[in-house]
């Protein structure tokens, strides 16, 4: 799974915590207002959208002008092909596990328990 850079990561939080599609324009004004007073071109945000487009993290929408940008995917699902792309590069599975289990609250040990027991049940 390809990494994320800085600005990239920007640009996929603000596609993330939109509903439906941005353009570049939209979303360099959403990444001014998040980054305070650094100042982002409209020509970087369409470069870091076309290498997100190439990693496969957003899709373009080219029936409109200006283009429509939307990610592919959700945080969620993101964030669990990273943990799951991780921990498939542990020589012990059981261990990296035991010490990611090991630093979790008891409201997160719940849940695993009760997501465990679901995926056990369906």
């Amino acid at each position: 799974m390809a990494t994320l850079g800085e600005l990239e990561r920007s640009v996929m939080d603000a596609l993330w915590s939109t509903e439906g599609t941005l353009s570049a324009n939209e979303l360099r004004d959403r990444l001014d207002s998040s980054r305070g007073s650094k100042e982002v071109a409209v020509t970087t945000v369409l470069t870091v959208l076309s290498r997100l487009e190439n990693k496969g993290f957003v899709e373009r929408d080219r029936s409109s002008r200006p283009h429509l940008y939307r990610s592919v995917t959700t945080r969620a699902e993101h964030t669990a092909d990273l943990m799951h792309e991780v921990l498939g590069t542990a020589p012990d599975r059981e261990a990296a596990l035991a010490r990611f289990i090991g630093q979790v609250s008891p409201e997160e040990a719940e849940t695993l328990r009760t997501l465990l027991s679901g995926a056990h049940n369906s």
